[in-house]
């Protein structure tokens, strides 16, 4: 695969590191973001010359202009753009604040708005480019109520992305918008959740490592597709969902209850 250069977003831990790695390890020039800055260093310094840290809050448009700016100013171009920043919180849907809701919206939303409107109109200027962004099987199917305003923040990133794939498809067809979907995934992003039905739900329905996610995530620069499950029978239960949503979620209190 010929060398390119690509930014990833939430790069200091997690999934973000991992594909860091991934990445890293195929040739690739990084453009690393993420608001720890030592743990960003430490991820960046194993690359040398080939990485760039830049320490970016993704919630600031200003900062994911400023981001673009850094990885043109060292590099000269970007070829691909993964917006992977995001946070959940535990929270029933009843127990959700203003407060709650705009953290989320704000973090797992905006974030990639600001780095789609950053970076699309690079990718239209060259005529190409590759968009991932990092989303959630929960913004399909409801296997954690207690991350209801995470889940909401992502299923409309879902539908962010979709439209922004349709908006482009007829002028610059070879700029590939993909949307990713992981499950339950062992990081620290569910580990610190505070909550025993994240850790229940994972043992309930399997959990993938960070490096399992990334390793996928990188196959899509290789290839053009349009959305990804990051678990093959992830997508079988979908299709259960739709075909059935009473009976789906009638189902899912085989565990639910013993995880609350």
């Amino acid at each position: 695969m010929e060398s390119q250069v690509i930014v990833i977003t939430g790069a200091s831990g997690g999934i973000g590191a991992a594909l860091a790695q991934e990445l890293g390890r195929k040739g690739h020039k990084l453009v690393l973001a993420a608001r720890r800055e030592d743990r960003l260093e430490a991820v960046a310094g194993e690359f040398g010359a080939r990485a760039l840290a830049v320490p970016t809050d993704m919630t600031r448009r200003e900062d994911a202009i400023r981001l673009r700016d850094a990885a043109l100013a060292t590099f000269g171009q970007v070829d691909g753009w993964i917006n992977n920043a995001g946070r959940g919180i535990t929270r029933k849907v009843l127990d959700l604040t203003d407060e709650d809701v705009d953290a989320m919206i704000s973090i797992n939303l905006k974030s990639a708005l600001y780095g789609i409107q950053a970076i699309v109109p690079h990718f239209q200027s060259r005529g190409r480019g590759v968009l991932v962004n990092v989303s959630s099987f929960l913004g399909r199917v409801p296997l954690a109520s207690v991350r209801s305003a995470y889940s909401a923040a992502k299923a409309a990133l879902n539908s962010l992305t979709a439209n922004l794939r349709m908006d482009l498809r007829v002028e610059y067809p070879d700029i590939h918008v993909c949307l990713v979907m992981p499950g339950m995934v062992a990081t620290d992003f569910a580990r610190n959740s505070g909550d025993a039905a994240i850790p229940a739900a994972a043992a309930a329905h399997g959990s993938q490592t960070a490096d399992e996610v990334a390793a996928q995530i990188a196959d899509l620069f290789d290839q053009s597709i349009t959305e990804i499950y990051t678990r093959q029978d992830q997508k079988e239960r979908v299709r259960t969902y739709i075909e059935d949503v009473a009976a789906f979620e009638r189902n899912l209190a085989a565990w639910q209850p013993a995880a609350r």
